[in-house]
């Protein structure tokens, strides 16, 4: 929650946000007002349409009293009359007396050595986070995916010269003309459509028992955001040029970190790129992101 009750809010003003498995979404005011109650907690997990809020136009709030806060009067105790006491008393009863057997001296077992608990590190010194919904959707999801798929990674090399050289003597004019600069990614993607093209198997998803063939190429990026894995989709990419391409990857990851990406702008995908090159990775072995069949 951003506000609290007797805070005022504008209609369309952020008063909360709900993280979903995918996204982040902020829930805005309805109308101007002053929050009389929050309903929701914060860490509940609510249905579309669940009312979290009521706000109140007048902003004049009826006060309620919680029946915790209510400390009920204490009756008075009355002290024990005598004759109470006296039937109180337990009844004294004579035994006979008991000859005790002499006791055999018990020799104590020798003691075993005890054992030595691992030294661990002071409990102040760790710190415990929960995981977001998202963190935890996406750690299912691979799980799930690595259980179920039968996974091979393949490495080749490549020959970037020409496309570092095209990068190094356009980068600038590209940069005045589009107002993005020139990364690598473009030629990644670019290169990608190539093989997706030529190869129609490669640009298909499992269904079922069936392989779903499409004509379109949608290629899935990761992005690595504070709170999670994303990965937002150029949507027919094929009829992208490099300069579409770099726009496109960049509005994405801008939407990603800041959380505004809408769940179908991450809906989909026939092929995924994950560069890890930009965390300094020099080879990897993603798991495929289902239903796909392939990752690069």
């Amino acid at each position: 929650f951003f506000a609290e009750p007797g805070d005022r809010v504008e209609v369309d003003e952020p008063i909360a946000q709900v993280e979903t498995d995918k996204v982040t979404i902020d829930v805005n005011s309805p109308e101007a007002g002053v929050i009389q109650k929050l309903i929701a907690k914060e860490g509940d997990t609510v249905e579309p349409g669940t009312k979290i809020a009521i706000i109140s136009k007048s902003g004049e709030g009826v006060t309620h009293v919680a029946p915790s806060d209510e400390t009920p009067e204490k009756a008075p105790t009355a002290s024990p009359t005598a004759e109470q006491k006296k039937e109180a008393a337990p009844t004294k009863v004579e035994a006979a007396p008991v000859v005790e057997k002499p006791k055999a001296s018990v020799v104590p077992p020798p003691s075993k050595p005890a054992a030595i608990e691992p030294q661990l590190p002071p409990k102040d010194r760790e710190r415990r986070v929960p995981m977001t919904r998202l963190r935890k959707r996406v750690a299912t999801r691979l799980k799930d995916s690595q259980n179920t798929f039968a996974l091979l990674t393949t490495f080749n090399e490549v020959d970037m010269t020409n496309l570092m050289k095209l990068r190094s003597d356009y980068k600038d004019a590209f940069f005045e003309k589009h107002g993005v600069k020139l990364g690598l990614m473009s030629g990644f993607v670019k290169a990608a459509i190539s093989a997706l093209q030529k190869q129609p198997i490669v640009n298909a998803v499992i269904d079922g028992d069936d392989i779903i063939y499409r004509d379109y190429v949608d290629i899935s990026i990761a992005v690595g955001t504070p709170k999670g894995l994303v990965v937002p989709v150029l949507r027919n990419a094929e009829r992208m040029n490099f300069a579409e391409v770099e726009k496109e990857i960049n509005t994405l990851a801008k939407k990603a970190n800041d959380g505004s990406i809408s769940i179908d702008e991450m809906a989909g995908g026939t092929f995924t790129i994950s560069n890890g090159g930009v965390y300094g990775s020099l080879l990897s072995t993603p798991i495929i992101n289902p239903p796909q069949v392939r990752f690069l």
